[in-house]
């Protein structure tokens, strides 16, 4: 496995591979999933974090499930830019997967991505309960689609050389 950078994720991926995008909670994981063209990100059911072993065994079978090329995880930077524990805990959780999965992980400063999310979850009316069971994976689709757009971008830019 390896950390790509989003240019290198773009060099690397073939048409109509789609990618996942992971919110790291403390308690549970938000995914995402991106359509064949990786032009729409849309959320997937949470995945609740139990220990490690279990955590990637979910993960690499949502994966082979959904027959993902990459992940884009959201790194929660501060807000000045510093890495907090929480960078910290993401960067160790996509070291530990080194070992069980060749699937590449890019860092996606996901900085307001859970902002975001809940405003959009506002505003579709969605109640408190119901907010909380989907704000996980509407931060993850935040981060996905920020990380689309950018490859979509790359491609535009490329495809003018």
């Amino acid at each position: 496995m390896a950390t790509l950078t989003i240019e290198e994720l773009a060099e690397t991926l073939l048409p109509n591979q789609a990618i996942a995008g992971l919110d790291l909670g403390t308690k549970t994981i938000g995914l995402a999933m991106s359509d064949l063209g990786r032009r729409f990100a849309s959320p997937r059911p949470v995945l609740k974090r139990v220990k490690f072993t279990q955590d990637a065994e979910l993960l690499l079978a949502f994966a082979e499930k959904e027959k993902v090329a990459a992940f884009v995880i959201g790194l929660p930077m501060n807000m000045d830019g510093s890495a907090g524990p929480r960078v910290q805990a993401t960067r160790a959780f996509v070291r530990s997967m080194a070992d069980k999965t060749a699937l590449p992980f890019i860092f996606w400063d996901e900085r307001l991505s859970t902002v975001a999310a809940e405003r959009a979850l506002l505003e579709m009316d969605v109640s408190r309960a119901k907010r909380a069971e989907r704000i996980d994976s509407a931060a993850a689709s935040f981060i996905l689609q920020g990380a689309l757009d950018r490859l979509l971008s790359l491609g535009r830019a490329a495809s003018t050389d």
